[in-house]
Parts: C-alpha cells; sequence; structure tokens
C-alpha cells in the first residue's frame, strides 16, 4: 500500500514538473531579456581600435615564437652536428 502511494506521487511531482516547463521557460527567457537591457554595447570605434590591438599583439606574438624556434633549431642542429662528429 505504502508503495502505491509512493508510486502515485512520484508520478504526480513528475506531471507536476513537466506541466512548470513552458512557465519557466518563460521566465527564464523574461530574466534574460530584462539582463540584456543592461549590456552597454561597444561603438564601432571601440571594436576597431580593439581588433587592431589584437591583430598587433598576433602579429608580435607570431615573430617572438618564430624567433624562439628559429633559435632553439639551429642550437639543436648544431648540437647534433657536434655529438654525431665524435
Amino acid at each position: 500500500m505504502a508503495k502505491a502511494i509512493a508510486v502515485a506521487d512520484e508520478q504526480n511531482t513528475g506531471i507536476q514538473r513537466f506541466k512548470s516547463q513552458p512557465e519557466k521557460l518563460m521566465s527564464f527567457l523574461r530574466d534574460v531579456r530584462s539582463e540584456m537591457r543592461k549590456v552597454i554595447w561597444p561603438g564601432r570605434a571601440e571594436v576597431q581600435a580593439t581588433t587592431i590591438i589584437v591583430l598587433v599583439t598576433v602579429f608580435i606574438f607570431a615573430a617572438y615564437f618564430e624567433l624562439v624556434d628559429f633559435i632553439a633549431n639551429h642550437t639543436l642542429d648544431r648540437l647534433l652536428v657536434y655529438l654525431s662528429k665524435h
């Protein structure tokens, strides 16, 4: 008997949860809309400035890593040549 009551309660809570989904979705969407109104979007000039900064930084790091790679490669080549002679 107790099992039958427990199963009935579980079914009711499952159905209740299923029925409450549209309400939860609407509440979530209202919250999203409210938060999106608080967002301050960057202007065109700010986007251009930050894009230029990012591009310059990427090229600087690329040049740095190219230099480090060249030095490491050159050093290892010389080391291997030296070790192969001896």
